[in-house]
């Protein structure tokens, strides 16, 4: 005990030392809450003690010995809730506290305390402390504000701003408390009946101290708030109106609590009869009352003192929120909760409304069944309308267990625990998906009306609530998902038998010469078998997978697969033998002979009749509507038979104009992939066929099993096989090439790339202030009245254009100097000028003006013509005319302002007569325009003494107006005008008696003081600004927001009437704000984070430098001398890495943007507001309240951050920094999953989870909002959905955007998204959006060159291709961020992503998948973008890769593919499948046809057939073979793949460009890196599907800086990638050694060279892109590592990356499915070929081709392998026999060379034939290598475990040498590493990294 009070005391007295900084202004930014930040969870929940230790902090400096009564208090309060100090952490707190209070008892210096007044003392300071802030007052003036209903924003005569308001009532109400419990022991009539008194006043009228402190999160509603308008809203007044208790709903018993200071409503009934959790009500009630206020909004703004909600308003959201709801009673076809829509009331309406968001904002998990919610809601809401209808308000029975009430309890928990026991089957993911319950399973329940069987209450023994046996699987819904590639057959059946019948035909037309007889045409009409039996097989598939599901499938659907089995059987028995009979008829000569073929062509007109038929009704447009309005049973059982009927998935059509766009689509593809392969692959193969089955003497070289007796049949197969694989991949290469066209044209139609150069912004800004008026100003601001004076006088209306455009502009250029991306001196530059003065033109930016004025004079000093000649010469560049014309007219306003008296008179004299010269065309001769250079620089003396606005320099400024006057009277004008004004009586008077310009006015008129300061910037700026802004980033924003002003997008709403919106980030355990440690600590090259940025963004370093007011030269150690310049360091790395603290101040700017838009509105609330006088002025914005409120009405940030609550318990710092980050966000809101644990009676812990919501405080400290408990750990399948759905009940508004944490945004992007949000009420379609997609920008391309093409690739996605996807082909999905979600849509239909374990491991794309199937509408929009960052390192990018490939795998398997590839139309099926799973089947089938092709090549090697075929028919061409392998080098090497990248660089950037930046792409590889992605994908798309294992794999998002071990990535991609390439390698080399090719080498290498090029991609791409990979020292420590590594013997707990055998043993992990062992030695088989082949090619052998030969060999291996292991017995084990054992190795050596020399002395066997018999042997190890893993039980079962371990440990080393050796070579030239670091990074970061190393080897000397 005594070492936690030591322990206790140097944390208090480190405490108080950071207090004493933080007081002196050295501490940290967060504000330091002292002991308060240590109590305990335990205490703080259930008592006040923290805020009353936080009120002692602020007392101890005004009254210590308070302080200390607050403190005693505390620790009074904490030993009586904890006397045992059995909670966590409460002993260490009681400890410290108690010597909090020791210390404060010894500042007393030694006196005595008199606790007996402590009562006294605290009330006198009570009073005193209410008498300093004027409490009372505060209540006074709120009471006046509630009785007159509006709300005053100047509240600056209280002089107390909203924060410290908060802070003196906090302090009130923690005094208060504490006089609560001290008073009871005070004298009643002294000063306990004051307190008691003063308690009785606060418990009636206490408003203020109660409403300020009530936790709220948007609206306070549970009492009125001072500092937040938001109720004071007349919308927001109707909308609480509106749910408020009335006469006619059922009474509540007397007894029940209305929380808060509020009169009750509809909330406070449901919470009462059916047992919902208060915070729960909180939270719905906020969130109903701001949905009917922005949808009355919409409609318009209630008026009068008694706002009324109209009824438009109210069934808005009634049938918007419970639309879902009644598509499934008509679905089911059962009544609705009410009869009719007119006959329930607008109460009921709200009630029904109200009690769903209360269903579903406490339903967990179970939100993800909408259906269930459904059924739910159902049955509630009649047990409601019961109740409603009684006077007495009574408990729901089916929510009432006993006495108590609990809707958790008794309806969500049953069903929560179901779930949570079929999730539990699922054995962490590694389950096959068949044999347990998902998400899905449980929610395709209630499709049927067998749900009801559930009852009402819910019936617990019901079979939905059976929970799973451990050796029996509970049967699925309807749909299984089997873990096999005949999914894709399924589900996409029509597209292969497409492409089948296709070939067919092409093929039958090619081999009868393109005659088209009529024998022909029957030949051609074998389609028919071929199309019944391939739809045969598709039923058989649908009979087979639906295995599993049987017993609980629905009846109907069991059926259905019954009469269509035997209807596919019989029709394709049938087909087939009609057509049997025709080809008997055909080879039966007789000419009349006809009549089954009659027969036939009727049956299948009939047949395929009957199929187009039901396709047009079911999929064309125009057709459905008829097909839904027909009731004839007859033709409802056909449509049934051919479209199974779901919940979703109904009318899954579009517009006819959508329909025939995307049919004309893919047409063209058609037309140009037949035409492609009939003249390219198949009609070149024809005669080379034909010659091969004729050919019938041909010796083979091996035993030949197969061929030789059946037409060559293996050689024709190799011939054809890789056409076949080309033919059925390279529709995806057309619709690539395709879809790059019809996207760059759409892109140009649409604008894009239209201003791509800061030089089109120069030139085209005159135009930016009208297009912004006219798409983003809302016609309120327009109606908002300004100056007109000026406008009146101005030429055009492009002066109010530019008024109204400036603030905006100028928060943009603003923006981004606080971003660090622009200069002080950039930021004035990039200003624009209010525009709001009395000056007659427009003011542009200085960087359009600057230096014209100096080329403006250099022309008039020049000029020989006339005034006009010289005007035109000027106005040639029309910026230069404005600079002319604004330098002029704003040298006479400063003048007139400056000068009175004698002065003025000669300055409206010298003005009037130029006035009259301009107008005479005289100017030329009135002035003597060479002295203006002098006159210029007069002025510019006097306006550099006004800028300094120091009224000390009035003398200088008025000599520099005399000055002035000198040099314009006697040097610039003509000699007449000279003589006049010397001549001119009062100025010469004036002048002689020295009064003339003796004193000057000086500017106070902040117009004035703009004019001047701008005129001597305009003087002043010598230098060209075509190049600002400098940094590239600036340019790029800057340029695309110009653009965008030009884009087509929705006229702009007010701020009141645009759609309310929520973002929402999921969040983890990810960097929050980079550590100081994290920024200073460096890599083995000495490099550092905060070293690698300064190199790589150094223009934005000093930027930041130049802000916090440091020198250029400041160094980082510099820096953390200064706790806030530390903070803004730490903040300024975070803000360019891919950090949550990025993320955030990206999102916040939709607030920024909101409330500068909300303020320029000037929306008045109150009779005070006078603020339309101050329009055009965005000055102050972000203080008004009132624009604050509007924007917290529509926007709201919710980050979920799932772990926050643990992180806070370990005091991890990411805690520390989300604390910090809600500290600077006051609008931030963070969710979180709060664990409590307490013992239960067994012994056992019990858990309870909570979702929490908290903000900042007023003291900087987490205020907890909402908390509602669920029924269990929340996270029951993926994480990330699981961690958004437990936070989503936080959002508000009808729309949502998904914001990952790698994620930015901007300013002048958030302006736009007004716009965006009115996209939802749009035409787009048949249906209005539900997803609205947004471009993204990869701000992540300029880390390394992977970096720049993993950015270029992704954008190329997410702009082009997206736009594509949308339109024409309708099919965009939700890709995952930053889509906008229809909020309302989604979340009554199972909310924004799936959550099933693995098979939603992609969880984004199923939100559109289900938006889709449930007949929503997802569109794609190019005006405005978002940030988003990327994986920057090889190896983060191979892991994201991994993850997205093995998600399409599973996707393969899911329902919801299944379900859009059966129920879209035919050419919409086509555009889905290839632009989602179908992209990775190419992808793999890109390198199976590589692997089809070599073993082709390889196979007429090894058979001999090659040589002969072509010396004897010299009639075998390689046209097709050719073909085939050119393109599939063009797809490797990633040509196709860039088109579209190629396409978006002309669009966006010029040709040019484009072509400049995929030239430098090529030379830093990116043909090897796209090359490499290929076999990445393949390989975890293709393992996936096979035997699964798809995860979600961390990639890090950070810097890659550092060198990755050889290691390292041998573990990563030795399976991956080296296994298949070296065997790739190994098919060329055997091509190599026994192929033939008429061509002789160039033809081998045509063929081979993409082959070869693989080969070497996959095996170095790790290392050409590892920084420092070919480093001499590296390579040499990599090796130790790798050797140490290898040789390392696992064990218990020993990980694979510390030991190769944990490594190995973690590589098998995915074969444990019978099944996958029998696919896995298929596959294995292949290898056993080379072995066979080789052995029959030796000298040895000669021409004996008996098997034989073959058995022999493995004799030969058999021995080779006892040898080995007689060299490799473990001493170990033969410890007694050393000598014997050494002599027998010995003697196996020396008999092994010598049997090896006599068989090559006396036999055939050459010195070539062993290295072909290695070459032979190898591949059959690894063989059986791969067989003896498959089947591993029973390689240990017979004690050869040991053995396969060793020789597989070999292959491993020798792989690895393989590839460790060309890396060691290049090493020893130094050379090499510098080119590879300028391939990898900028030359910037190269020269730094050069630069680090010469320090770190000087530092190195030195040390030493």
């Amino acid at each position: 005990m005594a070492r936690v009070r030591d322990n206790w005391e140097r944390l208090v007295r480190a405490t108080l030392r950071r207090e004493q900084l933080r007081t002196a202004g050295q501490g940290h930014e967060r504000i330091s809450s002292g002991i308060a930040g240590a109590v305990p969870p335990s205490l703080a929940q259930t008592t006040n003690v923290e805020a009353i230790l936080q009120a002692a902090d602020e007392i101890q400096s005004v009254d210590p010995n308070v302080a200390r009564i607050l403190c005693e208090q505390a620790y009074s309060m904490a030993q009586n809730l904890d006397p045992n100090s059995a909670g966590r952490g409460v002993l260490q707190f009681k400890t410290g506290l108690m010597s909090v209070i020791k210390q404060k008892l010894a500042k007393k210096d030694g006196g005595r305390i008199d606790r007996n007044r402590d009562i006294e003392n605290l009330w006198e300071f009570y009073q005193r402390y209410k008498r300093r802030y004027r409490v009372d007052d505060i209540q006074r003036e709120e009471q006046r504000l509630q009785e007159s209903g509006t709300f005053s924003s100047n509240l600056g005569e209280l002089e107390l701003r909203s924060s410290e308001m908060r802070k003196v009532i906090a302090t009130l109400r923690a005094l208060v408390e504490v006089m609560e419990a001290l008073s009871k022991e005070a004298d009643p009539a002294g000063v306990g009946g004051l307190i008691m008194e003063e308690l009785r006043k606060i418990k009636m009228s206490g408003a203020t101290l109660a409403a300020e402190l009530i936790p709220y999160n948007i609206v306070p509603l549970e009492a009125p708030s001072l500092t937040n308008p938001i109720r004071f809203f007349p919308e927001v007044k109707g909308a609480i109106a509106a749910i408020r208790y009335n006469g006619q709903f059922p009474r509540l018993p007397a007894g029940f609590n209305i929380s808060g200071q509020r009169d009750a409503d509809m909330f406070d009934l449901l919470e009462f009869v059916f047992g919902f959790q208060k915070d729960n009500i909180r939270n719905q009630r906020e969130n109903v009352v701001l949905m009917i206020a922005n949808a009355q909004s919409r409609l318009g703004i209630p008026t009068g003192a008694d706002p009324k909600i109209d009824e438009k308003a109210i069934n808005e959201v009634f049938l918007k929120v419970l639309d879902n709801y009644m598509k499934w009673c008509r679905y089911l076809r059962i009544r609705l909760a009410w009869n009719s829509l007119e006959a329930i009331n607008r109460d009921r309406k709200l009630f029904l409304v109200s009690l769903y968001f209360l269903i579903w904002g406490e339903a967990a998990n179970v939100r993800f069944l909408p259906e269930c919610l459904c059924y739910i809601f159902h049955n509630m809401a009649k047990e409601l309308d019961a109740i409603l209808d009684h006077g007495e308000a009574s408990p729901a029975l089916s929510c009432t267990s006993g006495v108590s009430v609990s809707f958790l309890e008794q309806i969500i928990c049953p069903i929560y625990e179901t779930i949570s026991a079929e999730a539990s089957k699922n054995n962490n993911g590694k389950a096959a998906h068949s044999a347990w319950r998902n998400y899905d399973d449980f929610n395709e329940y209630f499709w049927s009306p067998t749900c009801f069987d559930l009852g009402w209450p819910i019936k617990r023994d019901s079979s939905f609530l059976l929970k799973p046996k451990k050796s029996k699987r509970t049967g699925k819904s309807s749909f299984v998902e089997h873990r096999t590639f005949l999914h894709l057959y399924r589900s996409f059946h029509r597209l292969w038998i497409f492409l089948a019948l296709m070939f067919q035909a092409l093929t039958i037309i090619a081999f009868n010469h393109r005659h088209i007889d009529l024998d022909t045409f029957k030949t051609i009409l074998s389609i028919g078998p071929s199309f019944a039996i391939m739809n045969f097989i598709k039923i058989c598939l649908d009979v087979l997978l639906t295995f599993g599901a049987y017993t609980t499938a629905r009846g109907m659907a069991v059926s259905r697969l019954v009469i269509q089995f035997f209807w596919g059987g019989l029709s394709s028995v049938f087909v087939t033998y009609l057509y049997l009979k025709v080809l008997q008829e055909r080879n039966d000569h007789s000419s009349d002979n006809s009549f089954y073929f009659r027969i036939y062509i009727l049956v299948l007109g009939v047949y395929a009749a009957l199929r187009l038929l039901l396709a047009l009704m079911l999929k064309i447009p125009g057709c459905h509507a008829i097909s839904e309005m027909s009731d004839q049973s007859f033709f409802q059982f056909f449509k049934w038979i051919y479209q199974e009927r779901y919940y979703v998935g109904r009318g899954l059509y579009e517009k006819m104009g959508d329909y025939c766009r995307y049919v004309a689509f893919w047409l063209v593809i058609f037309a140009c992939k037949f035409t492609f392969a009939y003249f390219l692959q198949i009609k070149p193969l024809v005669s080379p066929t034909n010659i091969i089955v004729d050919l019938s003497f041909l010796n083979y070289s091996w035993h030949d099993l197969i061929s030789k007796k059946n037409n060559n049949f293996l050689t024709v197969v190799s011939l054809w096989a890789p056409v076949v694989a080309i033919y059925l991949m390279d529709i995806h290469i057309w619709y690539t090439v395709l879809s790059a066209i019809v996207g760059g044209v759409t892109g140009a139609r649409a604008r894009l790339g239209e201003i791509r150069t800061p030089e089109m912004v120069h030139k085209r800004f005159e135009s930016f202030p009208e297009a912004f008026v006219n798409r983003m100003i809302s016609p309120q601001m327009k109606r908002v009245p300004f100056n007109r004076q000026s406008s009146q006088e101005s030429q055009d209306n492009n002066k109010e254009y530019a008024a109204m455009f400036a603030p905006f502009w100028n928060e943009i250029i603003k923006s981004l100097r606080e971003e660090d991306f622009i200069s002080n001196r950039e930021l004035d530059l990039l200003s624009i000028p209010s525009n709001t003065g009395s000056l007659r033109l427009v003011q542009w930016p200085l960087f359009l003006l600057s230096s014209k004025i100096l080329l403006a004079i250099d022309l008039a000093i020049d000029c020989k013509d006339t005034q006009a000649d010289l005007w035109n010469r000027i106005c040639r560049d029309e910026y230069m005319g404005y600079a002319v014309q604004e330098c002029y007219y704003s040298i006479e306003k400063i003048l007139y302002s400056l000068v009175d008296g004698e002065g003025r008179l000669w300055v409206e004299r010298i003005f009037r007569e130029i006035h009259n010269s301009i107008s005479e065309e005289s100017l030329v001769i009135t002035l003597s325009l060479k002295k203006l250079p002098l006159v210029l620089s007069r002025f510019t003396a006097l306006t550099g003494l006004l800028i300094r606005n120091d009224p000390a320099l009035a003398k200088g400024a008025a000599k520099a107006v005399f000055e002035l006057y000198e040099v314009v009277t006697h040097d610039l004008l003509s000699s007449d005008l000279r003589e006049q004004l010397d001549t001119w009586n009062i100025l010469a008077r004036a002048r002689n008696e020295g009064r003339l310009f003796a004193r000057i006015q000086w500017p106070s008129d902040p117009e004035i003081k703009e004019l001047v300061k701008r005129l001597h910037l305009l003087l002043t700026v010598k230098d060209s600004a075509a190049n600002v802004p400098k940094n590239l980033e600036a340019r790029r924003r800057l340029e695309f927001f110009t653009n965008s002003l030009f884009m087509d997008m929705p006229p702009a709403k007010p701020v009141s009437e645009m759609m309310p919106f929520s973002v929402f980030t999921p969040y983890y355990s990810e960097t929050v704000l980079y550590s100081t440690s994290e920024l200073e600590k460096e890599n083995e090259d000495g490099i550092s984070i905060i070293f690698y940025l300064q190199k790589i963004f150094p223009d934005e370093w000093n930027n930041f430098l130049e802000r916090i007011g440091r020198d250029v030269s400041t160094g980082d150690a510099d820096l953390h001398e200064s706790s806030s310049d530390s903070l803004e360091l730490r903040f300024w790395a975070s803000y360019r890495g891919q950090t949550l603290a990025r993320t955030v101040r990206g999102m916040m700017y939709y607030r920024r943007a909101l409330m500068l838009q909300s303020y320029l509105e000037s929306r008045s609330i109150g009779v005070n507001d006078n603020y339309q006088n101050n329009f055009i002025t965005s000055g102050g914005f972000e203080l008004s309240r009132e624009s604050r409120a509007q924007a917290d009405l529509k926007f709201t940030y919710v980050v979920s951050c799932q772990i926050y609550g643990q992180q806070k318990q370990r005091k991890a710092p990411e805690a520390a920094d989300i604390a910090l980050l809600l500290q600077r966000n006051e609008a931030l809101r963070v969710a979180f999953i709060h664990v409590e644990e307490s013992g239960a009676k067994d012994g056992k812990i019990s858990r309870e989870f909570h979702s929490k919501l908290v903000k900042a405080d007023i003291n900087g400290k987490d205020q907890e909002i909402y908390s509602i408990r669920l029924p269990g750990d929340p996270k029951l399948g993926e994480g990330k959905p699981e961690n958004q759905n437990h936070a989503i009940i936080f959002t508000r508004g009808d729309a949502v955007q998904t914001i990952d944490m790698n994620q930015d945004n901007y300013l002048e992007e958030t302006m736009k998204m007004r716009n965006l949000l009115d996209e939802f009420r749009g035409n787009h379609g048949l249906r209005p959006p539900t997803i609205l997609g947004v471009r993204e920008h990869v701000f992540t391309g300029s880390v390394s060159s992977l970096a720049w093409f993993m950015s270029n690739q992704e954008t190329s996605f997410v702009t082009l291709g997206q736009r594509v996807l949308a339109n024409p082909l309708k099919v965009r999905m939700h890709y995952g961020h930053p889509d906008v979600f229809d909020r309302i849509f989604h979340i009554t239909r199972g909310g924004i992503s799936k959550a099933s374990r693995v098979i939603n491991i992609s969880e984004d794309i199923y939100s559109g998948f289900n938006s889709t199937l449930r007949q929503g509408n997802i569109t794609h929009h190019e005006y405005i973008q978002v940030g988003k960052g990327r994986d920057v390192g090889l190896n983060q990018i191979a892991l994201f890769e991994g993850k997205v490939a093995g998600g399409n795998g599973e996707q393969v398997l899911s329902r919801d593919v299944y379900r859009l590839g059966q129920l879209f139309d035919f050419f919409r099926m086509l555009s889905f499948f290839y632009t989602t799973v179908g992209y990775y089947v190419c992808t793999m089938m890109t390198v199976l046809t590589v692997y089809i092709f070599l073993y082709g090549r390889v196979y007429l090697a090894f058979s001999g057939l090659d040589e002969q075929i072509s010396k004897k028919a010299r009639m075998l061409g390689n046209t097709a073979l050719d073909a085939a392998l050119n393109a599939q080098f063009l797809v490797q090497i990633g040509v196709f793949t860039a088109i579209p990248m190629i396409m978006g660089f002309i669009l966006e950037k010029g040709l040019l460009k484009a072509v400049f930046s995929f030239i430098t792409m090529q030379l830093q590889l990116c043909s090897v890196f796209f090359t490499f992605s290929l076999g990445t994908r393949t390989h975890y798309f293709g393992r996936t599907i096979l035997h699964g294992g798809a995860k979600y794999r961390a990639t890090g998002r950070g810097f890659v800086v550092q060198h990755i071990k050889f290691a390292e990535n041998y573990r990563l991609y030795s399976r991956s990638h080296f296994v298949k390439a070296l065997e790739v390698a190994l098919l060329l080399i055997v091509y190599i050694a026994y192929g033939y090719t008429r061509g002789g080498a160039v033809t081998f290498v045509l063929l081979t060279i993409s082959s070869w090029f693989l080969v070497i991609s996959w095996l170095f791409a790790p290392y050409i892109f590892n920084p420092s990979g070919f480093e001499w020292q590296k390579t040499v420590e990599d090796f130790d590592d790798w050797t140490s590594w290898l040789l390392y013997r696992g064990g218990v707990g020993v990980k694979g990356e510390n030991s190769w055998e944990s490594w190995w043993d973690e590589e098998q992990m995915h074969i444990h499915t019978l099944r996958g062992r029998i696919l896995e030695t298929i596959l294995s088989l292949r290898f056993f070929m080379f072995q066979y082949g080789i052995v029959y090619k030796l000298h040895l052998t000669g021409k004996d081709t008996s098997l034989a030969v073959y058995g022999f060999s493995w004799v030969v291996l058999v021995c080779i392998v006892l040898i080995f292991k007689i060299f490799t017995y473990s001493p170990k084990k033969s410890a007694d026999f050393q000598l014997v054992m050494r002599f027998t190795q010995g003697v196996a050596a020396l008999g092994l060379a010598a049997a090896v020399c006599l068989v090559v002395i006396f036999t055939n066997l050459s010195i070539a034939d062993l290295f072909a018999s290695i070459l032979a042997f190898i591949p059959t190890g690894w063989a059986i290598l791969s067989l003896a893993i498959t089947w591993k039980k029973i390689v240990w079962s017979l004690g050869l475990w040991e053995s396969v371990r060793e020789f597989a440990r070999l292959y491993d080393a020798g792989m690895g040498m393989l590839i460790f050796a060309p890396i060691a070579f290049l090493s020893w030239f130094p050379f090499i590493s510098t080119f590879q670091s300028r391939l990898l990074f900028n030359q910037a970061f190269s020269r730094g990294l050069e630069i680090s190393l010469i320090l770190a080897g000087n530092k190195a000397n030195v040390e030493t």
